[in-house]
């Protein structure tokens, strides 16, 4: 299930981006599942560990990835943070949920993201359990109310 704090309530790595820079493996970017989410979310294709053709950059490194996909890579491989999920665009709001289908996940929020058809989210600040986008964005309005 995806749990999400919503501008408060924990500690969070704050540079995420930079993190991955220097922690990934490259067993993470070989990772199938992986691969998708840098196709889908960045347009770029995987050629190794060490090079991955981007139709903007041409030919970089992991490093030059998006900062997007670093913390999807990281929120599916290094359980070490809470991680900004504020890094994310809305392009990566269905993969935090496959993500979360595969382990219990617990994120970070500042802004509202754009989660499409149903799905099960547990806002922390509140406890409250939703399952559509009219739930989630009523229910992250009332936990912002709940902080001031």
């Amino acid at each position: 299930m995806l749990k999400i704090w919503y501008y408060g309530g924990t500690d969070y790595m704050e540079d995420a981006p930079s993190y991955f820079d220097n922690v990934y493996e490259d067993e993470w970017i070989e990772d199938d599942f992986v691969k998708e989410m840098i196709k889908d979310v960045d347009k770029s294709t995987v050629i190794s560990a060490h090079v991955i053709e981007s139709p903007v950059f041409g030919a970089i490194t992991p490093q030059g990835l998006s900062g997007g996909v670093k913390v999807l890579i990281l929120m599916l491989k290094d359980d070490s943070f809470v991680y900004n999920m504020s890094n994310c665009g809305n392009s990566c709001a269905k993969w935090i949920l496959k993500i979360a289908e595969q382990k219990d996940l617990t994120v970070y929020l500042q802004h509202i993201l754009r989660f499409e058809g149903s799905f099960e989210i547990q806002i922390m600040n509140t406890g409250k359990i939703v399952h559509n986008t009219r739930e989630y964005v009523l229910a992250l309005l009332e936990a912002e109310e709940s902080l001031r």
